[in-house]
């Protein structure tokens, strides 16, 4: 059975999420539909990563295994059925046993904000809109503890499924676009609603309500509680996800 990779780019400000539901419109659903139609099979995607109601992606990758050979414009079929807010940038047939999750070393976010005064109607649900205080110093020592190995219990929600809480963070930065302030942020593996606990929770240190120890000392281990509110989703975009 050939296996097949997708590379995909999102606006996922209308999706519920990544993830398949019932009655719900979401980018795993309108893929699957597009897919079944050209190959005229039931498919079940595998992503690389599960990205939240809101949550955008330039560069998800998903895989799936099909019972016929895809043919060779599969590309542009499935984005001649696909709605306007979602594309699939490139589809291809790879290595037998390929899976776009548990082969992924790496994977990588960015979180905008809009760090300015006033608002932009172009950034309206592309960037978090941030008019207050910005200490640039204390963020960027932040991001430095960041990285490393760490227990990111405090930076996700209390209900979970995940077992382990150690994540191996290899690389996050603070990084200034004209009136955009980026976060990046590279790991092994992420948990739900990390990346936007950890922009919440430096975003108090920035705005002095928050030490950089304080910080830190999540870093070991703590409840939820002790962490930052979630910032909103339509600032964090799937960047990347690296197979080498």
């Amino acid at each position: 059975m050939p296996t097949v990779r997708l590379e995909i780019e999102y606006d996922g400000s209308d999706f519920r999420g990544w993830a398949r539901q019932p009655g719900l419109r979401t980018v795993q659903g309108e893929l699957e539909t597009a897919l079944a139609t050209v190959l005229r099979e039931p498919i079940e995607l595998t992503v690389a990563g599960r990205t939240d109601t809101g949550v955008h992606a330039v560069g998800q990758v998903a895989s799936f295994e099909t019972a016929v050979q895809p043919p060779e414009d599969l590309t542009r079929r499935l984005n001649g059925l696909a709605p306007d807010d979602v594309a699939v940038t490139a589809a291809g047939v790879v290595a037998d046993g390929f899976n776009a999750r548990h082969d992924a070393k790496a994977r990588s976010y960015r979180y905008r904000l809009l760090a300015r005064s006033t608002p932009s109607p172009f950034e309206q649900g592309k960037a978090l809109w941030w008019p207050h205080r910005i200490d640039r110093q204390a963020l960027d020592a932040c991001a430095v503890a960041l990285v490393g190995i760490h227990d990111f219990t405090a930076f996700t929600p209390t209900q979970t499924d995940h077992v382990r809480f150690d994540r191996d963070i290899l690389g996050a930065s603070w990084q200034t676009e004209g009136d955009i302030l980026n976060f990046q942020i590279t790991a092994d593996a992420f948990m739900r609603n990390m990346v936007r606990v950890l922009v919440g929770t430096q975003l108090e240190v920035a705005s002095g309500r928050r030490t950089v120890d304080s910080f830190i000392q999540l870093l070991r281990g703590a409840p939820r509680t002790a962490a930052g509110d979630t910032a909103p989703p339509h600032g964090l975009y799937l960047e990347s996800v690296s197979y080498d």
